[in-house]
């Protein structure tokens, strides 16, 4: 994982990417979370990296759980 030395989510409350929950606070964590990932130079590694592991909980390379579940479900979903 040499790749997750430049994360932009280094030094980052790890809450902030791994909230309980889905509403409320919890989404605005997630959103947040999500806005980190897109000026991160390593999300498409770190999206590899959590479909590869089908890590189950928290945001990885700008997707959350639900995202990466319909997407192994082979749902077709919007990512972001």
């Amino acid at each position: 994982m040499e790749w997750s030395k430049n994360a932009a989510c280094q030094g980052a409350e790890p809450e902030q990417f791994f909230p309980v929950g889905t509403g409320g606070a919890s989404m605005r964590e997630i959103n947040a979370a999500k806005a980190v990932c897109r000026r991160c130079s390593v999300i498409d590694e770190c999206r590899d990296f959590a479909f590869q592991t089908r890590q189950p909980f928290g945001v990885w390379g700008g997707t959350d759980e639900e995202e990466r579940r319909a997407l192994w479900a082979g749902e077709r979903v919007a990512v972001g």
